[in-house]
């Protein structure tokens, strides 16, 4: 009976763990964010009911919301693709990049009947995304380079090569404003259909919320999940159980390009409707930091993406109202990451340490 009791311990130990982390964290941010309201000569009451205006009040704000909601689910699960099998592709920008110049030229290049070409550019961004997720994977298995320094350099590759090709696409030069280097716009057939008129809300929510599940149903019911998950979270116990780790470390790379390359397609057919030079608004950075929030769970991460959504569209109309800058939200959006990345466990364990040490000194 002591395992048992070891292990109802230590699940009650790191559920009290998880609650505190969460908020602590919470707390840390609100007060911090209180203190830059004050020092704003700004009233938080004032602030936040614009925040929450900018989000939900109104029909255009629920689809602004739900607007952003898409590309911060897509690219949230594409890095919990990766993180949760413990590969660190911090690349996802520079994937959503091609995937979005890839789709942008299959949406104006080609002439298809509506839903199948939606489907053909999606799928092509996708593509474009799992290649270019390819050239770090391959760096790492080959090579041994890192894949957080080879990611994170082929981010700056990405962001400038996706600007040439498309400033050589269109007969442009060194003297093209960085406003005009566009790609011209897909065809209608190609665009995704809005759900609330007025807004970018798109049926991509629902492509959105499928891959979501689909990652969710390979984790929890697959064998390939399971290995996945294995290689992440034990890498020699994986290899003695017969997982041949360089295949599945492949795969697990491709899956998270190929989804946020997607992302990236989602952008142009459904937001842009054409490729913009340096579009994103750190989309990738976005994703990273909502998987960190949301643990790497699928289900989390489609809460904290509409959460996410939410702070976007509603700082924008904080920024209206007040006299605070968007940025605000921000910066309390990194230091809540910030918080939940600190490791309470351990801080915890010292705490317990430390008074067993002080009850065994007091009964000596």
């Amino acid at each position: 009976m002591k395992p048992l009791n070891s292990l109802k311990h230590f699940l009650a130990d790191s559920t009290k763990i998880n609650v505190a982390r969460y908020v602590i964290s919470l707390i840390a941010t609100l007060l911090i964010g209180y203190l830059l309201i004050v020092a704003n000569n700004a009233n938080a009451g004032v602030a936040l009911r614009e925040m929450f205006k900018g989000a939900f009040g109104s029909k255009l704000a629920i689809g602004n919301t739900i607007h952003w909601a898409i590309p911060c689910m897509l690219v949230g699960i594409s890095a919990a693709v990766a993180f949760k099998s413990g590969v660190f592709n911090l690349g996802l920008e520079g994937q959503l990049y091609f995937g979005a110049l890839t789709a942008a030229c299959v949406g104006y290049m080609i002439e298809l009947p509506p839903v199948v070409h939606q489907l053909a550019c999606i799928f092509a961004g996708g593509l474009a995304g799992l290649l270019y997720a390819l050239i770090p994977a391959l760096l790492k298995l080959y090579f041994k380079i890192d894949e957080v320094i080879t990611t994170l350099l082929l981010n700056y590759v990405a962001v400038l090569a996706t600007e040439y090709i498309t400033l050589k696409l269109m007969g442009g030069n060194s003297a093209t404003s960085q406003t005009s280097i566009v790609t011209p716009f897909v065809n209608k057939t190609a665009e995704l259909t809005p759900i609330i008129k007025g807004t970018s809300a798109t049926t991509g929510l629902f492509l959105a919320l499928a891959i979501i599940l689909i990652v969710y149903l390979l984790y929890k019911y697959t064998l390939v999940g399971y290995e996945m998950k294995m290689v992440g979270s034990n890498l020699p116990f994986s290899r003695a159980g017969g997982v041949d780790s360089n295949k599945m470390f492949i795969i697990i790379f491709l899956v998270s390009g190929f989804i946020a390359g997607i992302c990236g397609a989602t952008e142009v057919i459904g937001v842009n409707h054409r490729f913009i030079a340096q579009f994103s608004a750190n989309l990738g950075w976005d994703g990273v930091m909502i998987t960190r929030v949301a643990a790497n769970s699928p289900v989390g991460v489609l809460l904290v993406s509409f959460i996410w959504a939410a702070f976007k569209t509603g700082a924008m109309q904080m920024e209206r109202a007040t006299t605070l800058n968007r940025y605000t939200m921000n910066l309390l959006q990194a230091l809540f990451v910030l918080f939940i990345s600190i490791d309470y466990g351990m801080l915890y364990r010292k705490y317990k340490d430390k008074k067993a040490r002080e009850a065994i000194k007091k009964e000596e």
